[in-house]
């Protein structure tokens, strides 16, 4: 079955809330200032999470900063930026998620090839001055074809419960990711979304 990652949570009682009842694969935590889902302080949020695997994502972090997060016990790192491969090799390919934002009808599939090693890929919408969470979609066929070419690859971008059965169906990802399209708002999930988005997900 396609795993599913919840990205986005900040607070303690909606990430509590919310593992406690539902089988979720991936937690995402964002470590990025800018944006509005940032978590300052992840200990308290790795210490509730006892069966999924955590993921801390970064734009452009100082290999410190990923250093620090990973002794709190994070699992993945996930690289939003314009991080090199030799930063990625650094902290060790099999803890990272290399995201790559698509825009158009065309991905030169050879800019993955560095990143072979990594634990996935990350496909997500591009606009500009905004590294994720964009909320939109990307042309699928894009994706189908990073999949297609051997690629474990997570899908995100504008996925929610009404789109994700298409979304599986078209691209046949490792992974769906999704922030926006399960929230209130902005960091704040909206449990009876995550339930009917794991219903949708376990039904294909």
């Amino acid at each position: 079955m396609v795993r599913i990652k919840i990205c986005g949570l900040k607070d303690p009682e909606d990430l509590e809330l919310i593992i406690n009842r539902f089988p979720i694969d991936y937690v995402g935590f964002v470590k990025y200032p800018k944006s509005p889902r940032y978590v300052e302080d992840l200990k308290v949020l790795v210490e509730l999470v006892k069966n999924s695997k955590k993921v801390a994502v970064f734009v452009n972090p100082s290999y410190e900063e990923v250093k620090k997060t990973l002794d709190l016990g994070i699992d993945l790192i996930q690289l939003h930026g314009d991080e090199a491969p030799e930063f990625g090799s650094k902290i060790g390919f099999e803890r990272i998620i290399k995201a790559f934002r698509v825009k158009g009808e065309f991905l030169d599939l050879e800019i993955f090839k560095p990143w072979a090693k990594a634990y996935a890929l990350l496909l997500d919408t591009y606009k500009p001055g905004i590294p994720g969470g964009t909320g939109e979609t990307f042309d699928w066929g894009i994706a189908k074809k990073v999949v297609s070419s051997g690629y474990k690859v997570f899908l995100a971008g504008g996925i929610n419960p009404e789109k994700v059965v298409l979304a599986i169906k078209e691209v046949h990802p490792y992974a769906v990711d999704v922030s926006s399209g399960v929230e209130l708002y902005p960091g704040k999930k909206d449990p009876l979304k995550v339930k009917l988005l794991i219903e949708k997900v376990k039904g294909c």
